[in-house]
C-alpha cells in the first residue's frame, strides 16, 4: 500500500501516523516528483524514532506498508486505534483561529469566545449528560454559507482542530458536548445559515439551510398547502434533525428523517463538499449516502443544506382522545388498530402521571383531563364523512380494550387544545421537578420495540417508574412503538434514575428493540449502542469513521469511542 503525504515538518508527519496502531514496518523517503520511489530505492525502518533523522522539512514524503503487513480488516477494534492527537499548543491554535476569523472576514459578529456563549453551547438544563465545567469550546463561529464552512473545515483538519456542528441545541444525550478541552471549534449554522432556499411545489420537496427551525418552515410550507412530516421537539433546526435522524408524533403517517431527505449537501472532514443526489424521489445509483449522513450526528460530516420532502396537508383533520384503565390497554389498542388496517395520521400515548402534571402545571387551557392513560389521536381525510368513519373505527376497538372517556373536537379551538397537551409534555415535567426542588433534573430518554411487545415493556417500564418513588411520566409514539420516560432527581437520587433507565434500555433490547428511537446517541448511550448490536457493528462503523475523517476531528467521541483512554461515559 502506498500513500502520499505532504507535510510541513516530521512532527505532523508523527502526528498522523500515532492513529496507525499496530502497523509495524513502513518504507519512507522524501521524493519531489509526484510518483512513489521504486522499491528498490526505498529504506525500511521502524516507525518510531529510529526513522527521524530521515526526515527533512518542506518535502513529499511516499509511505509504503509492506505487503505481509497490509491492514485488511473490514472493521476496527477500538483496542487497535492509539488516542488521537489534537492540536495542544496554544501558539499553533492561535494561528488557526487567526486564519478561521479571516475566512470570517474578521467580522466580530461572526465568531465568539464569550463565557456566556461558550457555556450556551456546551450545556442545557434539559439535557440528560451534562457538560463538565472545563467542556467548553475554544471558539463559536457563524459562517454564511457552505463555502466557509468548507474553509474553517481545511483549518481545522490542517492544526487537528475538533470541530462540532451545533443548530437548535435541543439534543438530549449530550452530542454537542467538547469533549476535547482546549481546541474545539463549534460551528453554529442557526445565526445566518437558516434560508428557505427554494419551494419545488410541483415536485413535494423545499430547500433549505442547516439552521432553518423546522416550526418555520412548517409556517411557511402550510401557506402552501403543505406540512413538514417530522416534528421533534421545539427549537429544532434541520440540520439537527438530520443529523439525529429526528422523526416525531407525525412519524407513524409521513415516516422519519430518513424517509424524507431528498439529498444532502455536506462538508467532509478535510473540507471536501459534497451533495449526495439530485432531486428525485427514487434512485439506484450508488451507495446511499442519505442513510449513510443521517443519523451520524455530525461524526462523518457537517450537513449544511438539504432538500426535504413536503406532504400535502390532510383537507380535514380532527383530533380525538381516548382514556384507558392502563398503559398496556392503550398500547394494545394502538397496536390493534394497526393490525386492523386503520391509519390515523397521529397517535400519541400519555400515562396518567403525565395527564396529572399537565392539569396541576396548568400549561393547557384545560385543567380537568381524566388523570388516566391516555391516547390522543389524529384524524384526517378528504371530508367529515371519511373522518368520522375513522372514528367510530377507533372507537369502537378502544371500547374493546377498555377505554371510558372517548372525545373529539368539535372546532379548531378544541383542535389546538387537545393537541397541546401533547406538545407540552416535556416541559410540563421539567417544570413539575422545578416546583418540588429548583436543583431537580429531568432524566428524558427513548427506546423503541416491535409493536407485537410495545404494550408489555411500557407497562413493565412504568411499574418499576412508580415503585422508584421519583416523579415520573411516560409519553409514547405509539403508531411506531417508541415511547419516552421523564424522570424527576437531584443529586442523591441519580443512581436510582440511572438504574430505571438502564432498566429500560435493556427490556428494550431484550424485546428486539432499540436503546434509541429517535433521541440518538451521543455520549449517553454508547455502551447501549454496544449492547444492542455487538462488537462487530459497531467496529464497522468506526471503521467508516476513520476512513473519512483519519484524524477524528468530527464531533468526537459520540455514538462510540475513538480513544481507547476515552472516559466520557459518566458524564
Amino acid at each position: 500500500m502506498t500513500i502520499r503525504l505532504l507535510f510541513e515538518s516530521r512532527s505532523r508527519l508523527l502526528s498522523y501516523l500515532k492513529p496507525l496502531k499496530g502497523y509495524r514496518t513502513y518504507s519512507l523517503q522524501a521524493n519531489p516528483v509526484s510518483a512513489p520511489p521504486t522499491k528498490s530505492a526505498q529504506s525500511t525502518f521502524l516507525a518510531g524514532s529510529a526513522f527521524g533523522s530521515l526526515l527533512g522539512a518542506g518535502a513529499t514524503y511516499w509511505l509504503w506498508q509492506e505487503e505481509d503487513e497490509e491492514d485488511t480488516g473490514s472493521t476496527l477494534k477500538l483496542e487497535d486505534l492509539s488516542p488521537p492527537q489534537y492540536c495542544k499548543d496554544p501558539r499553533e491554535v492561535g494561528d488557526a483561529i487567526i486564519k478561521i476569523k479571516k475566512i470570517l472576514g474578521n467580522n466580530p459578529d461572526s465568531f465568539t469566545a464569550s463565557e456566556s456563549e461558550l457555556k450556551d453551547h456546551s450545556d442545557t438544563y434539559f439535557n440528560t449528560h451534562h457538560a463538565k465545567p472545563s467542556q467548553r469550546p475554544h471558539i463559536v463561529v457563524f459562517p454564511k454559507n457552505t463555502e466557509e464552512v468548507s474553509e474553517i473545515v481545511k483549518v481545522c483538519n490542517e492544526h487537528t482542530l475538533p470541530v462540532i456542528p451545533f443548530c437548535g441545541g435541543t439534543s438530549l444525550e449530550g452530542h454537542f458536548i467538547s469533549t476535547r478541552v482546549g481546541c474545539t471549534v463549534m460551528i453554529d449554522m442557526s445565526k445566518y445559515m437558516n434560508q428557505i432556499i427554494k419551494l419545488n411545489k410541483e415536485d413535494l420537496d423545499v430547500e433549505v439551510q442547516a439552521g432553518v427551525p423546522w416550526e418555520d418552515l412548517n409556517d411557511y410550507l402550510r401557506d402552501n398547502g403543505l406540512l413538514f412530516g417530522c416534528d421533534p421537539g421545539p427549537g429544532a433546526q434541520i440540520g439537527g434533525c438530520i443529523a439525529n435522524s429526528c422523526s416525531g408524533t407525525k412519524a407513524f403517517k409521513y415516516g422519519t428523517m430518513k424517509e424524507n431527505v431528498v439529498n444532502i449537501t455536506a462538508v467532509l472532514a478535510d473540507g471536501t463538499i459534497i451533495k449526495t443526489k439530485k432531486r428525485p424521489r427514487k434512485s439506484s445509483a450508488g451507495y446511499n449516502l442519505n442513510g449513510l449522513l443521517i443519523g451520524s450526528e455530525g461524526t462523518l460530516a457537517i450537513v449544511t443544506e438539504a432538500t426535504v420532502k413536503c406532504h400535502v396537508k390532510p383537507v380535514e383533520e380532527t383530533i380525538v382522545v381516548a382514556s384507558f384503565p392502563k398503559v398496556g390497554n392503550a398500547a394494545a389498542c394502538t397496536s390493534h388498530l394497526i393490525q386492523e388496517g386503520i391509519a390515523p395520521n397521529a397517535m400519541e400515548l400519555l400515562d396518567d402521571n403525565m395527564m396529572d402534571i399537565i392539569n396541576k402545571g396548568g400549561a393547557t387551557y384545560r385543567t380537568d383531563w381524566k388523570v388516566a392513560p391516555t391516547v390522543f389521536f389524529k384524524i384526517g381525510g378528504r371530508n367529515e364523512n371519511i373522518i368520522n368513519e375513522v372514528i367510530n373505527q377507533v372507537q369502537s376497538t378502544a371500547e374493546k380494550y377498555g377505554c371510558h372517556e372517548f372525545e373529539y373536537a368539535k372546532n379548531d379551538d378544541e383542535k389546538m387544545e387537545l393537541w397541546e397537551a401533547r406538545k407540552v409534555a416535556l416541559w410540563s415535567v421539567i417544570n413539575a421537578g422545578k416546583e418540588k426542588d429548583p436543583n431537580a433534573n429531568v432524566w428524558t430518554t427513548d427506546v423503541a420495540v416491535p409493536l407485537s411487545n410495545f404494550s408489555k415493556v411500557i407497562e413493565t417500564t412504568k411499574e418499576e417508574m412508580n415503585k422508584s418513588g421519583l416523579i415520573n411520566a411516560i409519553v409514547g409514539h405509539t403508531g411506531d412503538g417508541n415511547f419516552h420516560a421523564f424522570i424527576v432527581y437531584n443529586d442523591n437520587e441519580r443512581a436510582k434514575a440511572e438504574k430505571i433507565v438502564e432498566n429500560m434500555v435493556k427490556r428494550a433490547i431484550d424485546a428486539d428493540g432499540t436503546c434509541t428511537g429517535e433521541h440518538g446517541v451521543g455520549i449517553g448511550k454508547r455502551m447501549f449502542l454496544l449492547e444492542e448490536l455487538g462488537d462487530a457493528p459497531v467496529d464497522f462503523m468506526r471503521r467508516i469513521k476513520l476512513a473519512v475523517d483519519p484524524k477524528r476531528i468530527l464531533n468526537p467521541d459520540k455514538i462510540f469511542k475513538i480513544d481507547p483512554h476515552d472516559d466520557n461515559d459518566h458524564t
